[in-house]
């Protein structure tokens, strides 16, 4: 079995803030080593990007379909791309490196259209190829954690859920039209590079993931109203869901919250008990039986189950956090990519990311509130 990998980037230039994440999540482990890449449409940032990381120079594309076209074609051509480029990028950078026969994992939303993600979902499955797309607090270990404890039946059937994403970071942006007042903004406020929605489709999404991933559960409509303060897309989204069971919930997610940095906070009730996870204290889950005081459960001990033990990197009391989620969805994109590779069945650990039908979801959410919301916040099915 091969026991090493090869990848390639596509955008993620040397100031690139989640870029440099998904470099330190895919060789967290030592098993994946960038060999290839198109960081730039800049030649001379493209260059140096390559310098940096030491790479061939043959292998320092000036266009990702380059780079798709010939790392298929090589002997030792990338196992896979990492595709960690504005939004509008998404599409045409994975439908070339499907093309080629190249494996890949993707940034979200997965793309603007819906007819689009589905078209990559069959390109990837008539080549055979795995497709990852990157909600990355699903490789938390205590998310995982509460995936076993609703699975598993401790809460008891889910008949509510409050989730939120709370931030303020684009608070000085309201009423400021188009300019820019924050570097991070810059093209997620731009509908030609972000799609048709900035806050919903940045955070939101996540949102939706977090607790799709959780409960098991798909939404079936929502029913949204997004604000836009002078902008040209979103900065605070208020919904209400139902999901497939029937039970209901509410969704908030905001970039103009004053005192709030990464909110995410995800509350599962059930009819036995709830769960409630935030993303700003990753290393904990709070669990309460009916009836029962809360508890607090801690990563790394040994009460914690099969899956989130399995992918514990540290003694508990040892913070892990966001580098920690990203390497665990690398470890298990890696794990399946190596047993691709190898001509062995993958199992259901092995499928442990979030896959074609995780993004689809989410661009059918992204679509519906934005609609929703147009229509006065009608009910929208996804």
């Amino acid at each position: 079995m091969k026991k090493y990998l090869s990848y390639g980037m596509a955008g993620a230039g040397l100031n690139s803030f989640i870029g440099a994440v998904h470099r330190v999540g895919a060789g967290f482990d030592g098993t994946a080593f960038l060999k290839a890449g198109c960081f730039s449409r800049d030649a001379e940032r493209n260059r140096e990007c390559g310098e940096f990381y030491q790479l061939d120079e043959s292998r320092v594309y000036a266009s990702f379909e380059e780079m798709a076209v010939k790392e298929g074609a090589r002997e030792d051509g990338i196992d896979y791309a990492v595709i960690s480029a504005p939004n509008n990028e998404h599409y045409r950078m994975a439908k070339a490196f499907l093309e080629n026969g190249i494996h890949v994992l993707c940034e979200k939303p997965l793309c603007f259209e819906i007819s689009e993600a589905e078209e990559l979902k069959k390109m990837a499955e008539e080549k055979g190829l795995l497709f990852c797309v990157n909600y990355s607090y699903s490789g938390n270990n205590m998310v995982k954690e509460a995936r076993e404890l609703v699975k598993n039946g401790l809460i008891g059937s889910v008949i509510n859920v409050n989730a939120e994403y709370l931030q303020e970071y684009l608070v000085d942006d309201i009423g400021k039209g188009d300019q820019t007042m924050n570097r991070l903004s810059s093209w997620r406020k731009d509908p030609k590079a972000a799609g048709i929605s900035n806050c919903t489709g940045d955070i939101g999404s996540h949102i939706e993931h977090t607790v799709s991933y959780i409960t098991g559960l798909r939404l079936k409509r929502l029913a949204a109203k997004l604000d836009y303060f002078g902008q040209p897309l979103d900065l605070n989204a208020n919904m209400l869901v139902e999901f497939e069971n029937g039970a209901h919930g509410v969704f908030s997610s905001s970039q103009v919250c004053v005192g709030h940095m990464n909110g995410l906070v995800v509350r599962i009730f059930g009819a036995e008990g709830a769960i409630e996870w935030h993303e700003e204290e990753p290393n904990v889950l709070f669990v309460t039986k009916k009836g029962q005081p809360m508890q607090t459960y801690h990563r790394g001990m040994a009460y914690i189950s099969g899956r989130a033990a399995s992918m514990n990197r540290l003694p508990a009391g040892h913070p892990e956090g966001l580098y920690e989620a990203f390497a665990n969805i690398y470890k298990v994109w890696n794990t399946a990519v190596l047993k691709k590779a190898a001509g062995e069945n993958l199992t259901e650990d092995d499928l442990d990311f979030p896959s074609l039908d995780d993004g689809i979801q989410g661009v059918k959410f992204i679509h519906a509130a934005v609609e929703s919301s147009k229509n006065d916040a009608a009910w929208v099915e996804l």
